[in-house]
């Protein structure tokens, strides 16, 4: 059927809204993080849509396509990514559309994309932006609305009866090779058929932030209006008389502009254009057009895709009585934006064949790891299946899990193999629909055994000294794969990380679950020997920190090396630190950050820092003097790591201090990239008071920022529940928890599992004006490797570490420092 959805999918839904009028999208604004470095796209999908139309600005944040920063519109296109950094990615084909040319002679109107932006000039008051439909108007008065299904874009031009020149409009829409970053090479090709005006197409360009090139294929169909003549453009001159072209990309370093267009004899009705775009072919792509919008009917596919939107958001309802809209709109556009990416790319992979799923545009899973798609496996966990079951598929196809995925591309790695947390936190809470879990655990073992020739963009670098010396060392020697040779201590952290989550699923998956699952954790300690007791901080002019214990670079031969632990920082303008050669031992944040990266021991690392009390100092000095920036995803965690030192009410006093102040919904209101809805996932997380510690069936409990939340479970069908008594729309009073139930019974954990969502449970929070005792007692804590020691007692790890000069490498002597272990008991940690 059109546009994939089935029609029991609206059946359910007809009888959902039946029994409740609550909709979702009324709080829905896709120009969150429109301008201001948010770079989301925010046209119109399905969710997780390949077909995604919207403007195209020349902004230099036009990652997502459109901006609200003041740019003009270079045309109008359909591929496009949502919230990343660096080069823009997709954008391809774009249209763009002329009243008339004036005297009616084509070679007046101006088709190169550099010049023709002066007629792109727009009317931000024109703007029509909800789910399923983008619409906006030109300063040439020409009005454009657009939506998509899933291949295939619509898009519905109104032209006034004259054009500038007073003359008669005569609409021309033209077709252009390029893309939003310029990346077109050789022999793209464009065909119009002179009696219908088709035109279909194709060009090869580069991926973004990968080393890899895609070709795509479209076809584009016109009705609404009688052609008067149609053909071919390149460079600043057409020709109605030439119906195919092969272009060049030149030789200046820009692609040479070329295309097609189609003019009509009248503008009296709107002019619609379908194009659709296949990886497969201009054939598939046609096919995907006439299958899915056979009636070029936009409001009626507006109609379909509002449905979906509606479908995939209802099941998560707040209570909206006394909060102030904002705050309902900055929830569920969070929501929204999770569903953007990654993108279905089923049917359009022209790499192999498989009857598995095929997703595209993780990008990357360094970022979504965190919380966007733990938060998908709440709420559309069936989607996240098909995600594992693409992930699982490329190992078998091309070797490895993905970090970073795109356009049909190996993206670049940025720290760990960080799939291995994303099957991890899906096995462990119970995903299971046609994955093959045998196939999942062999391919993170394979990241943690087997070194490919190329760790730029998969798996692990460094895996000799990893195995021999239990760390990654600066300046490595590794003869046996390539990458940037930096980063050594975040890859340690994301390492040992990512070898606990193997750990996980070893007594279930693995052919030797007991061996495999010692093996793993005694690894996922290897964050330790980074560690050296004695490394003070200070800031740039030499003025100290207070704070004495850091992460460290070593070397090869078991030396320190150094780096300041604030470089990376939010405070740090002048350090290279992403993947450039001269990038540092830390990826895009720093040690004092990366100091708190240790998700699966928490325990251990407090009683480091000298016990609970040291463990929040520190805690607090990051955020308070601004190291960290929560535009940023490695600052997420850290929002809540307060529960796990007995203070869960400082978790809460913090998220209280980034919502709204960090997160407004307001076209600038994000405080970095939405990285895909990473932080639309955060800020939803975070909002609904249940934030995850990915990779682990945890999520930490803080008052939500409603009366009440309820998460209906769109596979079990059971609805989970989050009610505050003495709840304070305001939030000035009464954001601490005083005391809990869980189905009626007293609860004084501060974390709760995946089964209150899957079981539909209900928690009970009574909250007060002041800090309680609740959640902080040691018994209460949330799971962790080693044991929760230096509360109420005077106990240093650390010192006692520093005093013994305790060796902790894997090759040195027999004596490596091993704290105390909590034992894995099925899928969960037990302490």
């Amino acid at each position: 059927m059109a546009l994939f959805l089935s029609v029991s999918l609206f059946g359910l839904l007809s009888k959902a809204l039946a029994q409740d009028s609550f909709d979702p999208l009324e709080y829905v604004d896709p120009l969150i993080g429109a301008s201001n470095g948010g770079n989301v796209f925010p046209g119109a999908s399905l969710p997780y849509g390949m077909a995604k139309a919207v403007a195209d600005t020349t902004s230099s944040s036009n990652q997502g396509g459109f901006t609200l920063d003041g740019a003009p519109v270079s045309g109008f296109s359909m591929m496009h990514d949502s919230g990343t950094g660096g080069s823009p990615s997709l954008g391809n084909f774009p249209l763009f559309a002329y009243t008339n040319c004036p005297e009616s002679d084509i070679n007046q109107c101006v088709f190169p994309k550099k010049t023709r932006t002066m007629f792109g000039g727009v009317r931000n008051d024109s703007i029509i932006a909800k789910p399923g439909l983008f619409g906006i108007t030109l300063n040439s008065s020409v009005h454009v609305d657009m939506t998509a299904a899933h291949h295939t874009a619509l898009f519905r031009f109104t032209f006034p009866t004259v054009g500038t020149d007073g003359q008669p409009a005569q609409p021309l829409i033209l077709q252009d090779l390029t893309d939003l970053s310029n990346s077109r090479e050789d022999n793209g090709t464009v065909s119009v058929d002179a009696e219908t005006g088709r035109i279909t197409g194709s060009a090869r360009f580069t991926s973004s932030f990968s080393q890899g090139k895609y070709v795509l294929f479209f076809c584009t169909d016109f009705k609404g209006g009688d052609i008067l003549d149609n053909g071919i453009f390149v460079n600043s001159r057409a020709s109605a008389e030439v119906k195919d072209m092969t272009i060049s990309r030149s030789i200046n370093g820009y692609p040479l502009p070329g295309g097609a267009f189609v003019r009509f004899k009248s503008g009296a009705e709107p002019i619609i254009a379908r194009t659709a775009t296949s990886f497969i072919s201009a054939a598939q792509a046609c096919s995907h057009a006439e299958t899915e919008i056979p009636t070029f009917d936009l409001d009626e596919v507006v109609d379909t895709v509002t449905k979906a939107w509606r479908a995939k958001l209802r099941p998560i309802k707040v209570s909206t009585e006394g909060v102030n809209k904002s705050m309902v709109t900055n929830f569920y556009s969070g929501i929204y934006r999770t569903m953007i990416n990654p993108q279905n790319y089923t049917g359009e992979n022209p790499f192999w064949e498989s009857s598995e799923p095929y997703f595209d545009s993780f990008y990357c899973i360094w970022d979504l790891f965190r919380s966007q798609l733990p938060f998908l496996t709440i709420t559309d966990p069936t989607a996240v299946e098909q995600m594992i079951r693409s992930l699982i598929d490329t190992y078998r196809h091309v070797g490895w899990l993905p970090d970073c995925r795109m356009s049909l591309s190996k993206g670049y790695t940025q720290g760990g193999s960080n799939a291995d947390v994303v099957l991890a936190d899906g096995y462990i809470k119970g995903l299971r629909g046609g994955i093959n879990w045998q196939d999942g655990y062999a391919a993170m073992v394979k990241d943690a055994e087997v070194e490919p020739f190329d760790w730029c963009c998969e798996g692990r670098g460094g895996l000799d000294s990893w195995k021999s010396l239990g760390y990654i060392p600066v300046q490595d020697f590794d003869y046996k794969g390539f990458g940037t040779m930096t980063r050594s201590i975040s890859r340690t952290l994301e390492y040992s990380y990512n070898d606990f989550c193997i750990a996980q699923l070893s007594p279930s998956l693995s052919s030797s679950p007991e061996p495999d699952k010692e093996k793993y954790i005694l690894s996922s300690t290897n964050w330790m020997n980074l560690y050296n007791a004695n490394q003070p901080s200070a800031w740039w002019n030499n003025t100290p920190t207070g704070f004495t214990g850091f992460f460290q670079p070593k070397y090869l031969n078991k030396t320190w090396g150094y780096q300041n632990p604030l470089n990376c920082s939010n405070q740090d303008s002048f350090t290279s630190c992403s993947l450039q050669n001269t990038g540092q031992e830390t990826f895009e944040s720093s040690i004092w950050e990366y100091g708190f990266f240790v998700p699966h021991d928490q325990a251990t690392l407090i009683s480091l820092y000298g016990g609970p009390a040291q463990f929040i100092a520190r805690l607090n000095y990051l955020h308070d003097q601004n190291i960290t920036y929560i535009g940023n995803e490695p600052a997420f965690l850290t929002v809540f790591q307060y529960h796990y030192a007995g203070r869960p009410s400082l978790s809460t006093l913090r998220s209280h201090f980034y919502i709204p102040r960090y997160f407004e919904p307001t076209p600038d209101g994000l405080p970095g990239n939405d990285d895909s809805g990473a932080m639309g996932s955060f800020l939803a997380f975070a909002m609904m008071g249940l934030f995850p510690n990915p990779g682990q069936n945890v999520y930490l409990i803080t008052p939500p920022y409603f009366a009440h939340v309820n998460i209906t479970h769109p596979v079990t069908g059971k609805t989970a529940r989050v009610i505050n008594k003495n709840f304070d729309p305001s939030y000035q009073t009464n954001i601490y928890i005083q005391s809990a139930t869980l189905n009626g019974q007293p609860y004084t954990k501060n974390w709760i599992d995946h089964s209150f969502f899957t079981e539909g449970k209900e928690l009970v929070l009574t909250l007060g004006r002041n800090e309680s005792s609740w959640g902080t007692r040691v018994e209460d804590l949330p799971p962790s490797l080693g044991k929760y020691e230096g509360f109420n007692t005077t106990y240093s790890l650390r010192r006692a570490m520093a005093a013994q000069g305790v060796k902790r490498s894997g090759s040195e002597g027999n004596g490596r420092y091993t704290p105390g272990f909590g034992v894995l008991q099925g899928d969960k940690v037990g302490v």
